[in-house]
């Protein structure tokens, strides 16, 4: 069966940034508000932190669902998993999600600066420094057959988009600006000549890209 890269659930503003300039501990969306970005699958009666009942359902809610589906690893940047640049200060700091993150399997964090492997629930996270072919390699020998997810940042999706390895992409356009920062895109349309490519418009205000080969 063939192993797929695929980026689901990704969010970006309407004019194509997933996150805003000075991104930091305090604010890792920079100057973009994450509750703008993140409303659309927060709502959903399939969000993992939900505590409380009810939700809604339809389309906003399926992609959340599906969030997890066939996928036995992923991909992120070093931005999607700390606030810091440069060498690491120390290795204390081990993600954004606590003691069980989301993932709940092997993670490759891209990172030129490289240190240990550590597992944290059923996660674990590998540093690695190379080629987005290499490292896509690499990560689907961890998923035993099951597809690889990209996460973000934009710029890590952009890198493998660039080297045509992505095979089917979800993006999330909400209906706010930002004006700066990491950029996915300037139109979705800039992908038609490499995918197919719908759009679909939710109730929620955000509309879903679909790309696919």
């Amino acid at each position: 069966m063939t192993q797929l890269l695929r980026v689901q659930n990704f969010t970006v503003s309407r004019d194509g940034y997933g996150a805003g300039e000075g991104q930091s501990l305090e604010h890792p969306f920079g100057t973009a508000d994450p509750a703008a970005f993140f409303t659309w699958a927060g709502a959903t009666a399939s969000w993992p932190n939900r505590t409380d009942p009810g939700g809604s359902r339809g389309l906003d809610d399926y992609f959340t669902r599906d969030f997890g589906n066939h996928i036995g690893a992923e991909i992120m940047g070093r931005n999607e998993f700390a606030p810091l640049r440069g060498p690491w200060p120390d290795e204390e700091w081990r993600g954004w999600w606590g003691d069980e993150p989301p993932f709940h399997t092997p993670v490759c964090v891209l990172t030129h600066h490289l240190r240990p492997s550590f597992s944290r629930g059923e996660t674990t996270f590998h540093f690695v420094d190379d080629e987005p072919a290499a490292v896509l390699e690499l990560a689907k020998a961890a998923a035993n057959g099951r597809d690889v997810r990209l996460g973000g940042g934009a710029q890590t999706v952009r890198e493998f988009l660039d080297a045509d390895l992505v095979d089917a992409m979800h993006v999330a356009v909400c209906d706010v600006e930002i004006g700066g920062g990491s950029r996915l895109w300037t139109s979705p349309d800039e992908l038609d000549d490499r995918f197919h490519h719908e759009a679909i418009p939710s109730p929620s205000g955000v509309t879903h890209h679909l790309f696919w080969r």
